[in-house]
Order: C-alpha cells, then sequence, then structure tokens
C-alpha cells in the first residue's frame, strides 16, 4: 500500500508538465502586480497604535501643519559681509529651494533681512552693526546660521506627504542636488534620515537579488557541480519571491525598514529545501535507481519533512503578527505567505526540471566532500564519546549568553544606523559642530486667543529654564546633555523690543507684523485655530545632539518634560495640557518600539514551533529537543552583542523569532530521518551515522550557500541590513553547529534501544522498499 507521501510524488511527478506550464502562466500574470510592491515609509506605522508617543505628534502636525524640518546647509566666510553679497548668496539659494515640490517655505538669514528691511524697522539689515540687528542674529544663530557667522542654513519647511503630490524622495534628491553646488553643501534632518534610510533598504533589495543569486550559485555550483541542479534552487527562490510579491501586493500590503528582508528569509527556506532534494536525489541515483526512481524516492522520504519545515516557518513567523507595530505584524505576514508558497514552488519546478532529459542529470560530489563526510563521522564519535564535557560547555555558553543578554543596549542614534563615511553621517558630524544639534522636537503650549506680555513672559521663563538644564555625561568622555537652541515666537517678540515703534506696539501687534513678513514661519510657531475652551497653541522648537547615547536622550527628554510641566501644569486633559514631541523623540524611542514586542514573539514562536514540530513528529519530548540546538545559538548571538557592547538596531530587534524560525527546519529533516532510520531496523548510534551523512551533508551545503549569499549584505551602507546579513549567518551556523552536536547527543540521551514501540506509527515504514 502506497504512502501518502509517496502518492504525492507520484502525482506530481505524473502531472509535472502540467503543473509547470501552470506556473509559468501564474508567474506571467504575477509579474505586473508584482512589480508594484511599495514601501511604507511612514514612521508614524513603526510604532503600536497605542504607543503614547503618538497622539502628541499628531496633534502636532494637525495644529501646525507639518512637523518635518530639513536643514541645508554651506559654508560662507563672507556670510555676514557688511556690503550684504553673503545675504543675497543665501538669498538666492533660499529661492532655488523654495521652489522645490514638497517644500511649504523656506527660512534664513535673506528672510531675517528682509524683515528688518520693512518700515516697522526703519530699513535696517541684517548684517547691520545695530542693536536690533543683532538681537535677531542671536535668536536665529544656530538656527539660519552658525555662531562663528561662516556658516549659512536654509531652514526647509515641508509640506506634509498625505498633502502634496511630490514624493518625499525626490523632494529629499532635489533639495540634496542644489545644496551640494554651493561649498561644503550638506543636507540634514530627520526626514533625509528616513528617506535614506529605505534609500538603502530598496538598494539592499535589488543588491540580495541579483548578487545573492550569482553567489549562491557559485557555492551550489561548486558543491553538486551540476547546471541543471544549480538552476533548479534558484528558479524556486525566484518563483516564491514573484508569487509572494505579487500576493502582498493583491492584499495592500506594502514593504518597511522592518520588512525589508523578503528577499533574506525566501531564499532560506528555498534554497534549504532544494538542497535536501538534491543530496536525497543523489544518493538513489548512486544506487542504480533510474532518474524518476531517484526523484520518487527522495520526495517520499523528504516530503514530510520539508511540508512540515515549511509549516513550521510560517508558524514561527505568524507569532509576529502579535506584536503591536504595524510592520512587525505585516511582516509576520509576508514571512509566513512566502514559507507557504516555497511548497507550491517547489511542487511545481523541481519535478519537472529534475527529469528534463538525461543532460547533466545528476549532483555530482564536491572536491573534497570526502573530507566533510570523515568529519561528520568524527562528529558523532566525538558526541557519543564525550557527552559530558558537551552538556557542561553548552551549559556553559548558555549561563555566557544570559549575562550578555541583561548587559544589551538599545541604538537610539539613527545616524548610526549609516555607515560612518556616508554623506548623510558627515552632514550630521559637521551640523552637530557647527550648529550644535541636528536633533529638532518641539513643545506645544496652550495659548490664549490674543497673547499679551504676561503670557510671552511665562514662556521666556520656562525656556530660560529649558537652557539651563545640563544633564552630567552619562559615559566616560561624554558632553553633558542640554538643548542646543530653543526658540519660539517670544524669542521673536524680544528681540523686537530693540525697535522703538515696535516696542510701542504690542505683542498681539508685533506678532500680526512678523506674520505679514515670515507667514509659513509664524504659522509654525503659532497655530491660528482655537480649540474648544477658546485657546491656540505656541510652539517652542528645540534642538539637541542627534549622536547621543540612549541614556542621554532619555534623561534630556524626561528633563524637558519636567521643567515644561513645572511653568505649564498639566490639565484635565492631554488636548488641553503642554505638551513634549516631535520626530526626535520618535526616533529616540523607535528601536524601544520594535524591540519591545522581541521576547513576546520569540515566545509565540517557540509555542508555535513546538506545537508544530509536536505534530510532525507525533512525539512532544522530540519536539522539545528540536528546540535546544536552534534556541542556543540565538541567545549566544544576541547574548554576544551584549557581552561585547554591540547596541540592539533595527537589524537584531526581530532576530530572534525570525532565526528561531529558520534553523528549526534543519532539526525537522534531522529528527524525521533519524526516525525513518530507527523504523528500519537500525540501532541508536546506527542512526546518528546515517542521518549525519545524509541531512547532515545538506545542511552543511545550505549553509555555506546560504552563507555566502547573505554576506552580500555586509556591503550595505544602511548598518541594519549589515547588522541582520551577519547575524543571521552566524545564528544558521550555530544552528548548524547545534544541530550536528548538540542534537544527536540529545537524542541519544532520550532514545532507549528497544524504543521501537515508542516511535510514532507511520505508513512509510520501509519506504526505500517502495
Amino acid at each position: 500500500m502506497k504512502t501518502w507521501s509517496r502518492s504525492l510524488v507520484d502525482f506530481l511527478i505524473r502531472w509535472r508538465y502540467a503543473l509547470f506550464i501552470t506556473a509559468l502562466a501564474i508567474g506571467a500574470a504575477a509579474i505586473g502586480p508584482a512589480s508594484r510592491l511599495g514601501f511604507d515609509r511612514s514612521i508614524e506605522n513603526m510604532f503600536a497604535p497605542s504607543d503614547p508617543l503618538l497622539p502628541p505628534y499628531s496633534r502636532l502636525k494637525a495644529r501646525f501643519g507639518g512637523n518635518e524640518i530639513v536643514m541645508a546647509v554651506y559654508r560662507d566666510e563672507m556670510l555676514f559681509n557688511p556690503t550684504g553679497e553673503g545675504v543675497v548668496r543665501v538669498g538666492e539659494v533660499a529661492d532655488e529651494l523654495r521652489k522645490v515640490p514638497g517644500v511649504r517655505d523656506v527660512l534664513s538669514v535673506a528672510q531675517i533681512d528682509s524683515l528688518l528691511r520693512t518700515p516697522l524697522f526703519f530699513g535696517t539689515t541684517a548684517v547691520a552693526n545695530s542693536r536690533l540687528a543683532k538681537n535677531y542674529r542671536y535668536v536665529f544663530e544656530a538656527y539660519t546660521h552658525s555662531g562663528d557667522g561662516r556658516t549659512a542654513a536654509v531652514v526647509c519647511m515641508l509640506i506634509p506627504e498625505q498633502e502634496t503630490d511630490a514624493p518625499r524622495r525626490e523632494t529629499i534628491d532635489q533639495l540634496r542636488t542644489i545644496i551640494s553646488r554651493q561649498p561644503h553643501g550638506m543636507l540634514a534632518g530627520e526626514p533625509v534620515m528616513v528617506v535614506d534610510g529605505f534609500r538603502y533598504v530598496e538598494e539592499d533589495g535589488a543588491r540580495m537579488g541579483l548578487f545573492t543569486t550569482i553567489l549562491l550559485g557559485l557555492v551550489i555550483l561548486l558543491c553538486f557541480r551540476s547546471l541543471r541542479w544549480l538552476a533548479i534552487p534558484l528558479l524556486v527562490v525566484q518563483f516564491t519571491l514573484l508569487l509572494t510579491k505579487a500576493v502582498l501586493v493583491l492584499s495592500g500590503l506594502r514593504l518597511s525598514m522592518v520588512s525589508s528582508m523578503l528577499t533574506a528569509i525566501v531564499t532560506v527556506v528555498g534554497v534549504a529545501a532544494v538542497v535536501h532534494v538534491v543530496v536525497r536525489f543523489r544518493e538513489a541515483r548512486s544506487e542504480g535507481l533510474s532518474q524518476k526512481e531517484a526523484l520518487a524516492q527522495a520526495g517520499t522520504i523528504l516530503a514530510g519533512a520539508i511540508f512540515w519545515s515549511c509549516m513550521t516557518d510560517a508558524a514561527g513567523f505568524l507569532a509576529l503578527t502579535f506584536a503591536d507595530v504595524g510592520p512587525i505584524h505585516d511582516f509576520g505576514l509576508m514571512m509566513a505567505i512566502g514559507s507557504v508558497l516555497v511548497l507550491v514552488s517547489a511542487a511545481c519546478v523541481i519535478p519537472t526540471l529534475a527529469l528534463l532529459g538525461s543532460w547533466d542529470a545528476d549532483p555530482r560530489r564536491a572536491w573534497g566532500e570526502g573530507v566533510i563526510d570523515f568529519g561528520l563521522d568524527r562528529l558523532v564519535d566525538w558526541t557519543v564519546k564525550h557527552p559530558f564535557v558537551l552538556g557542561i560547555g553548552t551549559l556553559l555558553l548558555l549561563a555566557l549568553s544570559v549575562v550578555g543578554l541583561l548587559r544589551q543596549q538599545i541604538e537610539t542614534d539613527f545616524t548610526r544606523n549609516f555607515r560612518q563615511g556616508s554623506p548623510i553621517v558627515q552632514a550630521y558630524q559637521d551640523i552637530e559642530k557647527e550648529f550644535g544639534g541636528a536633533g529638532v522636537w518641539d513643545i506645544m503650549l496652550p495659548a490664549p486667543a490674543s497673547i499679551d506680555s504676561v503670557y510671552l513672559n511665562r514662556v521666556l521663563e520656562l525656556e530660560n529654564d529649558l537652557r539651563a538644564i545640563e544633564l552630567p555625561a552619562g559615559e566616560p568622555g561624554a558632553a553633558p546633555a542640554r538643548l542646543t537652541k530653543v526658540i519660539s515666537l517670544a524669542d521673536v517678540d524680544e528681540a523686537a523690543k530693540a525697535s522703538r515703534m515696535m516696542r510701542i506696539a504690542g505683542p498681539e501687534a508685533r506678532a500680526t507684523g512678523m506674520k505679514g513678513a515670515l507667514p509659513a514661519f509664524f504659522s509654525a510657531l503659532r497655530s491660528s485655530d482655537v480649540d474648544d475652551q477658546g485657546n491656540t497653541w505656541l510652539r517652542i522648537m528645540l534642538r539637541a545632539k542627534e549622536r547621543e547615547s540612549a541614556s542621554q536622550k532619555l534623561r534630556l527628554i524626561a528633563a524637558v518634560e519636567e521643567v515644561t510641566a513645572k511653568h505649564f501644569p498639566p490639565q484635565d486633559t492631554p488636548q488641553t495640557s503642554a505638551e513634549v514631541t516631535g520626530f526626535y523623540i520618535l526616533l529616540t524611542n523607535l528601536i524601544q518600539s520594535i524591540v519591545s514586542d522581541q521576547w513576546t514573539t520569540f515566545g509565540y514562536a517557540t509555542l508555535g514551533i513546538f506545537l508544530m514540530m509536536t505534530l510532525a513528529f507525533r512525539n512532544p519530548l522530540q519536539a522539545l529537543l528540536a528546540l535546544v540546538p536552534n534556541a542556543l545559538p540565538i541567545l549566544l548571538v544576541l547574548g554576544g552583542m551584549g557581552l561585547l557592547q554591540y547596541k540592539l538596531n533595527m537589524g537584531a530587534a526581530m532576530i530572534a523569532a525570525v532565526s528561531m524560525g529558520l534553523s528549526v527546519d534543519s532539526s525537522i529533516h534531522y529528527i524525521l530521518s533519524f526516525q525513518h532510520a530507527r523504523r528500519n531496523g537500525l540501532s541508536v548510534e546506527a542512526s546518528l551515522r546515517d542521518v549525519q551523512q545524509s541531512v547532515g551533508r545538506a545542511m552543511v551545503f545550505s549553509t555555506l550557500a546560504l552563507i555566502a549569499g547573505f554576506s552580500v549584505l555586509c556591503v550595505s551602507n544602511f548598518v541594519p541590513t549589515i547588522y541582520f546579513g551577519a547575524l543571521v549567518s552566524l545564528s544558521m551556523l550555530g544552528g548548524l553547529l547545534g544541530n550536528l552536536l548538540v542534537l544527536p547527543l540529545l537524542l541519544r540521551l532520550c532514545t532507549r534501544e528497544n524504543r521501537e514501540e515508542d516511535l510514532p506509527q507511520s505508513s512509510e515504514r520501509n519506504t526505500k522498499e517502495e
């Protein structure tokens, strides 16, 4: 009587051409939708909808018409030359930047000069030596120009993306092109970092698709020395990617910084599945079977393992849907879809290409493969002879990893997501040096509909206390944490009092004059909307150093909140209270938002994988054993980061759940093959040797191929991608060692020689004899 796996394989072989033609038709239809897969570039969506950081930020955007500010900076030694040539030059640059689609307005020394030239200020200029001009230069110092007056900055206020047809990336690119024509011209700001981050992520996706295919191909070619068996795994991966992208587009899902690893994950699942088929097919051919018989035997042995591997991968990834952060939830769903579609691709591609003619039909042994065989045998011998040493070593590594996990730190400096020599990092370094800080954030204060001197003095007192904040350095050699710029309508109003006419006019009249001269900047500082309590809103713009440690930033944010609450105590509702918010705060907490669900999703992933393996093995104990060699490398990698003081970034934040889902595939193949060997009457030790030479060899080949493929990510300009490639490679290498050393030890310790009656009953007994 045929087993279910043999019946399935016979069906796939019999109908292979029909399935392949159907796959080609579906693939052709999927090209269009797949090409439309886009990115969700919203930083807000990287937080859970219930995150308390989001409502204040949303209110800031609603009250002040957006919050995205970009600084275009260049060197000009003659900026404040009495002839005014520097002011004229910055005005020309500002006019050109203002015309870029997506820019609402700009602020520079030229706009300040235009304001001072109005009759309200008796026609003075920004370069004059008057008290009024000095006041305004001081107020806007470190905002429109550096303290030494030799670096000019044009502050570009961007239109919210939802209110403009201009893609944010095109806006940033045009701004960068314009400012790069100036001496030492550079562009910085949180929107620039976000755009560049997504740019590098997209470039990495393209790089992964091309160069990974090349490297994978070379390794597979060296391992099996067959062009046919080189093409098969690559086609399975590419077809899976095509189908997955099309399904994602039709489902309304989009990629994010988190889910950009789509290609990498599908490659792992697809290549691992096909390499096991190659090794089993080669073994069957060496026994003298025909191509069809060899593929049928290999498929019969592996059908269950491949099916359960993909299902277990899907279960592990679906655990990410328990995350509160939207992109992580979507990432889990995407990867689950990709894992299942690997089954579809393998079923449609492998039978046809493996049996298409006799040319180059047989994968060959790799050069030096005998050394691998010898090494795998020695590993079994060593495991059998030294179980105590291996067990103690494993426990020591586990203890070491726990110590490292307790020392983990989170990276909050978003600039460290880029290589140190990249343009964005260099721009931030220079701007932080010349302007004191590039991190932009805000305080929203409730204000009366008509402001008066009493209210403005209250704001000025708050600002003075904010400027006085100076927190001790959290790390040796670091500078104290403090605000590098505080500016609001109150400062501009105070500067205007140097003019006798403006001093006579009231605060509201002065505000009206500023609104007429600098409408966009005025609207960014004061909201014109009146709420239900008859209040409007005033905005204090803050700047701080972006390139600070997490502890420094969080302490500074807490201090600003404390000082603000002291001068403007909280009201009954957040909608009527002063609030501290802004891009700086969001980016500081971004990784924390992603990491917050790491161990929760890891726990769900482990539970889901355990349940799937229990169904696959029909043996809860063996399912539990399979978790050990896969969880240990993940703990070691993350613990090692803590011990070596590498901080968690986006690339490392989800490595636990992702790696658990990927590395467990080898354990499923190992244990199912071990069960198969035991049912065929082999002893425990003989079964381990048999599995080590078949599954073990396939694990070595697939791990080598995938590590070579992931090495491409290490040349990325986006550091989280580098981390992801390196950490997944280390986790896979650790999983390989765990499955070749720790898993055999556990199986030997937990399996009795007379355990035939304890094995799951299966109609696949004696598969080879069929």
